[in-house]
Order: C-alpha cells, then structure tokens, then sequence
C-alpha cells in the first residue's frame, strides 16, 4: 500500500505542477511537441473519467420506444396456416405495421449503425 500512497502523495503533484500548462488561449498554440506529449497522461485520464462519467449517467434508450406501451409485455400470436405463403415479421420495433415489418428498420440502421432486418417466414412448397 505504500508505493500507492507514495505515488499519490508524491508524483502525482509533481507531475501536476510541472505540467506546461499556458496562461493564456494563445500560449496553448505555442506550445512544442515535446510539452503536448508530457500532457498525454493527463488528457487521457480526464478523457477517461469523462467517457466513464458519460456511461453512468447516459439517458437509456429503451428498443421499444412507443408500440403496446400500457402493456406489461408484448406477445403477439400467429397462426401459422393463417400466414399465407410468406410474411415478414418487424424486429426493430420501428415499424408503424407492428408486428409486420415496412422497412423502417432502413432508416434505424443509417442512424444507428446497425444491420436489424426483419423475421421472414417462407411456407414450404
């Protein structure tokens, strides 16, 4: 536990006040290679407890976001002779047919960098 405690009492001060942190917008410019590189450790660990920060509190987007909301769960039965040959079932839960899919999950996917597609059922020929 010591060379924690020394660490924490002793370099990380040091470090701190030995950085070359401008007075001014304009000495930020000014500064060499070598001082932007002293500053590394310290963006990276600003930039760490920001993104972890960020994770914590981030609103939750729920997947559902408006289809059968007073529900407790959300069942949907079929069926399967009443199909017909061929159906294509919304797995994105952006579909304004729900629980048939329209294709909406083209726009999610652009917006959100995903690949969802729809469950399709073939009947057997």
């Amino acid at each position: 536990m010591e060379p924690v405690s020394r660490i924490v009492k002793e370099h990380v001060p040091n470090y701190l006040s030995n950085l070359p942190v401008p007075n001014s917008i304009g000495g930020w410019f000014r500064l060499g290679v070598k001082d932007w590189l002293s500053m590394i450790p310290l963006f990276a660990v600003v930039g760490g407890a920001s993104y972890a920060t960020y994770r914590l509190f981030r609103p939750k987007s729920p997947v559902n976001p408006d289809i059968k909301k007073t529900d407790a769960k959300v069942v949907d039965s079929f069926n399967i002779e009443d199909l017909g040959d061929k159906a294509a079932f919304c797995r994105c839960w952006r579909s304004s047919k729900f629980p048939y899919c329209d294709g909406a999950h083209g726009k999610y996917n652009k917006t959100h960098g995903d690949n969802v597609g729809p469950l399709i059922i073939n009947k057997k020929k």
